[in-house]
């Protein structure tokens, strides 16, 4: 231990920042600054042995600036050489020491540590050249700070010595109260010492320096090797009253040993749980030995080892916890040959390899990702696309929301699936399709009992199993296609499923534990409304996609069926080539549906056609031929020259005739229309179509709508002879009968009106009966739409006046002659236009429903309106209606 020294008036100063340099304290550093660099080098590389710094304490920027000490506000520097610098010395804000902060106000500690060096060595970093220093110094005396002033690029300061003189020191000593607090700081400190001992096994020199050093300077010494606050450092730091010094020392000194006590008795808890442990382990083992002895040794203790450590890293919920270790403890208890044995075992592997917590991390939602992504997946749409962005928006502000069940409803091909699985790939989240076409069981939404044998989960649980996360984007597909009988509604089973208020515990009867069932985004498809209950219809939103215009099936088919088409057969349009010409002409002449699913299956038969061409053709190169084969002059001449050659232009004016005959392809398949009727055979569906089948008075165009869009539908009447019945033919329902009944008394009640009777008291049906027909018998055909086609058709029969070819209408009407509004307007409109129909009348109620049209059919289609039944016959016919008489209509 180095003795008292003699400290000169002023000393070079080195900042230490949020650290304390306490005397008898030994510290390493590393000088990399220009400031420090130049400080050690004048200081202490050049006097050697002599060199003396002082340490400063300077507080970092993100400490309080409550100044420890008095701030002393300094004059001129008296050296020579020495730049005057008003400095307040005080603990606050540290600054850089270099030339540029010279001028700043820096707040210093006004009490610092006189510090020697012990160990110097100096080193040039490369390729830069900078000089370094690393430096081992030894904490001596403390300071008091009188002036601090600069001298070059480093700070110096007029000091003085704070320690006392010898005679003062045995003063002090004779002090009743110092002799108390250096007993107990020494008992403090060999009580520390032998509990350190006892656990790093080391402390031999540290009893050592309790005998040979003085307690001031233990006190320090022992504080410095602590891990303690920057203001507890300064606070030992200014500690000059001896009494006070040894005080704050045996506090701290108590103070690490108590930690040191609390991990021992902590550590001694964990060991006593690991011997236990270990007991367990010894004695499993001593029973695997006994069985093995017995010949009853099989890995089914293992197993179930390993199916508890499973179920432990799960995440179960403690209230699953509980009861998955109930079942636990019974499976230990079973013999593998027991008959419950088995299903107990599958039960709990079930609830271990559910994603009870685990989810599938959300990236940012970006909607204009997500709208481009919809974009290109997707042509047309606008109004179901902007929902789909609407619900992404909320999930964006608030991602714990409880969103709508959204309910695509629309005929086969038009996208339904494709577009959940779009919302899936929006959200960044995994994607399961759970198919309820054909479920008549409850048991495939809620799952069978355990008491059953073969028993299992529903289909919910299992397709969360599937996918490995709580929160997918579940897909219920069909969901009008379920069905109930003596097993079960699995509509109202779905009631608890898509309620946000009730799924928060889904109550599965194979596990027979509530499952959280909130965190799941749910979309179903449908493709009619009717069949869906209405509790079960009220718990979503329906969005309606009615079908694609001959314009969007176009695009749709140029933008996404060709190309996928010929990826699917393995070709590209070097070898087929279809024009929008002949894609027109297949969807005028070959598909007429609402979707595109006809239209993608007719291009595949034109690409199989295609690749049978191209399996055929022998002069066609393979792709898998080795270029070494194509025997080429040109190629033989530079291969013989043995020149690697990676990519070589060769101009066309050169041996061009070569080239051409050596890789020479064969031209690709342009379909044209010959090729067309050739696949795909002659046309099935044709515009002269309506013109042809009303071309005599009894017929009438109707629209009506179905599970696959909406359709053109002819209404045929004729009269025979007869005795005045009725007779309905095409498969009708009872409502549709209504209609014609309804239709024909109207007919009969206005017949004297509109000419169809020479006066009063003439029976239309004397003599005579009606048969209406409505064509595609095989198809049922039911609904409340159909009542002004009828009325048309009879008033045509009657006044054998034919029904204008290029007009359909649709629309219910009561006795008295008043057209009531119908439903599915937007498919109906569609589904005329794509037969080629110009004129449409519809109810003037559904006006407003003529938003959701299209724009492009709207402007090919006349729209008329009609409120009541006479001004249907007044656009119907060629000329209007002029048989009637104008004073009683």
């Amino acid at each position: 231990m180095a003795e008292s020294v003699e400290l000169p008036s002023r000393l070079g100063i080195l900042p230490f920042r949020n650290k304390v340099l306490l005397p008898g304290a030994i510290i390493r550093i590393r000088c990399t600054s220009p400031s420090s660099v130049k400080l050690v080098e004048q200081e202490l590389w050049q006097r050697e042995e002599k060199g003396l710094i002082g340490i400063l304490p300077v507080r970092d920027t993100a400490e309080t600036t409550t100044a420890i000490g008095p701030v002393v506000s300094q004059g001129i520097g008296s050296d020579s050489g020495e730049r005057s610098s008003r400095v307040h010395v005080g603990a606050s804000d540290s600054h850089r020491l270099d030339a540029k902060n010279q001028q700043e106000n820096i707040h210093w500690h006004n009490r610092g540590v006189a510090a020697r060096a012990l160990h110097l060595s100096r080193g040039v970093e490369k390729p830069s050249g900078r000089v370094t220093y690393i430096v081992v110094l030894e904490g001596l005396c403390r300071f008091s700070v009188q002036e601090l002033s600069t001298r070059g690029t480093y700070y110096t300061a007029r000091i003085s010595p704070l320690e006392m003189t010898k005679a003062e020191m045995e003063q002090v000593e004779q002090d009743p109260d110092f002799m108390t607090l250096s007993r107990q700081f020494k008992a403090a400190a060999t009580e520390l010492i032998s509990v350190l001992e006892q656990k790093q096994k080391t402390g031999g020199k540290t009893k050592v320096l309790l005998e040979t050093v003085p307690v001031h300077k233990l006190a320090d010494i022992f504080v410095a090797s602590f891990e303690i606050s920057f203001e507890e450092q300064l606070s030992m730091l200014d500690s000059v009253d001896l009494k006070v010094r040894l005080s704050k020392a045996t506090e701290l000194v108590d103070r690490h040993l108590q930690s040191i006590r609390v991990a021992e008795k902590i550590t001694q808890k964990v060991e006593g749980q690991l011997s236990k442990s270990q007991k367990e382990f010894l004695l499993r083992q001593q029973m695997r030995a006994i069985k093995e002895e017995l010949g009853d040794n099989d890995d089914d203790e293992d197993d179930v080892a390993a199916l508890e450590r499973k179920m432990q890293s799960a995440g179960l919920p403690s209230n699953i916890w509980k009861h998955a270790q109930r079942e636990l403890r019974m499976l230990k208890k079973m013999q593998p040959l027991q008959p419950g044995y088995n299903s107990s075992r599958v039960y709990l592997e079930l609830l271990a390899d559910l994603p009870w917590q685990k989810t599938s991390e959300e990236h940012e939602l970006d909607l204009k990702a997500a709208k481009q992504h919809l974009d290109s997946d997707h042509y047309g749409l606008v109004k179901v696309k902007q929902r789909i962005i609407e619900y992404l928006a909320v999930r964006k502000l608030k991602p714990d929301a409880r969103g709508p069940v959204l309910c695509f409803v629309g005929p086969p091909g038009v996208g339904k699936t494709s577009l959940a699985s779009s919302i899936a790939a929006a959200l960044g989240r995994k994607f399961v399709r759970i198919s309820l076409g054909g479920v008549k069981d409850e048991a495939d939404i809620r799952g069978h009992r355990r008491t059953y044998i073969g028993s299992m989960p529903g289909r919910l649980i299992e397709g969360l199993k599937r996918v490995a996360v709580c929160n997918p984007v579940m897909l219920l597909d069909e969901v009008d296609k379920t069905g109930s009988d003596v097993r079960g509604d699995p509509a109202s089973a779905l009631l608890e499923v898509l309620d946000p208020e009730q799924n928060k515990t889904f109550n599965d009867h194979y596990l027979n534990v509530p499952f959280d069932l909130s965190k799941v985004v749910f979309v179903a498809t449908a493709n009619r409304l009717q069949p869906i209950p209405p509790p079960l219809l009220d718990r979503m939103e329906v969005i309606e996609l009615p079908g694609y215009t001959p314009e969007e099936k176009l695009k749709i088919a140029m933008r996404h069926l060709i190309p996928r088409v010929l990826d699917q057969h393995g070709l590209s349009s070097e070898f087929l080539q279809i024009p929008e010409a002949m894609v027109k002409l297949v969807i005028q002449r070959y598909t007429r549906e609402a979707g595109v699913r006809n239209l993608e299956r007719n291009l595949a038969a034109l690409a199989r056609a295609a690749a049978v061409r191209v399996a055929e053709q022998e002069q066609a190169v393979p792709l898998s031929k080795d270029v070494h084969q194509l025997a080429s002059p040109l190629l033989e001449n530079r291969l013989a020259e043995g020149g690697e050659v990676e990519m070589e232009i060769i101009p066309m004016a050169v041996n061009n005739h070569e080239i051409s005959n050596e890789f020479r392809i064969a031209s690709p398949l342009v379909v044209d229309e010959t090729m067309l009727e050739k696949v795909l055979g002659p046309p099935r569906f044709d515009d002269r179509e309506a013109a042809e089948r009303v071309a005599t008075p009894g017929v009438s165009v109707g629209l009506v709508w179905t599970a696959f869009g909406g359709e053109v539908q002819f209404v045929e009447a004729t009269a025979m002879v007869g005795k005045g019945d009725m007779h309905l033919t095409g498969q009708l329902g009872d409502v549709i009968k209504e209609s014609a009944q309804i239709a024909l008394t109207w007919v009969r009640t206005r017949a004297m009106d509109l000419k169809l009777a020479a006066s009063e008291g003439i029976n239309l049906l004397e003599g005579r009966d009606i048969h209406i027909h409505f064509p595609a018998g095989a198809v049922p055909k039911d609904g409340p739409s159909a009542g002004v086609t009828l009325v048309t058709a009879l008033v045509s029969l009657f006044s054998q006046k034919r029904v204008r070819a290029d007009t359909a209408m649709t629309g219910e009407m009561t006795l008295r002659g008043l057209v009531l509004p119908v439903g599915g307007v937007k498919d109906k409109i569609l589904a005329a236009h794509r037969c080629g129909i110009k004129r449409v009348i519809l109810p003037q109620r559904n006006l407003k429903d003529l938003v959701e049209v299209p724009a492009a059919v709207l402007a090919d289609l006349e729209i008329l309106l009609a409120k009541r039944m006479e001004d249907v016959l007044e656009q119907a016919f060629e000329g209007g209606c002029p048989w009637r008489q104008h004073s009683k209509l």
